[in-house]
């Protein structure tokens, strides 16, 4: 069975999030191995921090970040500046990956500051969920969701329409 994590920055605070995604995680247990990954967010003290403080930040979180993605995973990175990928195209790619013999995909969505370049750097794809902006805590469910989508998609399930 294929692992799928998503390693996220950041505790999910708000029930509902919380409720959202450990329906999905379940769910997604019948189509994988899939887990989640929560790291600390690194604290900058400094509510008007210089692009230096956030950056530092950043690093900090993207070599947690980096140590915490299995080793031989596809890694893909969610940020702003990724591609678009529709819910069929995301299954196409789980699929590809499970079908290529080293199947784990990891999954990175980044703080509530972003994502560092280092982890974009390392990523064999980036992904964005669309052209808004969404808090680090809907994306996790809208992504959780997303892979339970594609994973229903790949076993022909009528989930998706």
């Amino acid at each position: 069975m294929q692992n799928v994590d998503l390693i996220c920055v950041g505790k999910l605070n708000a029930s509902y999030f919380a409720a959202g995604v450990a329906e999905y995680q379940k769910r997604l247990g019948g189509f994988c191995n899939f887990r989640i990954i929560e790291l600390p967010e690194v604290t900058i003290a400094d509510k008007n921090a210089s692009d230096k403080q956030i950056e530092k930040a950043l690093q900090k979180e993207g070599e947690s970040i980096l140590h915490a993605v299995r080793k031989g995973a596809y890694l893909v990175a969610l940020c702003v500046e990724g591609k678009q990928i529709s819910s069929e195209e995301l299954a196409s790619l789980l699929a590809q990956r499970a079908g290529s013999g080293a199947g784990d995909v990891a999954f990175v969505i980044g703080s509530s500051h972003g994502l560092d370049d280092g982890v974009k750097r390392a990523a064999q794809a980036r992904i964005s969920l669309g052209r808004i902006t969404l808090p680090h805590q809907l994306a996790r469910l809208v992504l959780t969701e997303q892979l339970y989508r594609a994973c229903t998609i790949n076993a022909g399930m009528k989930y998706h329409k």
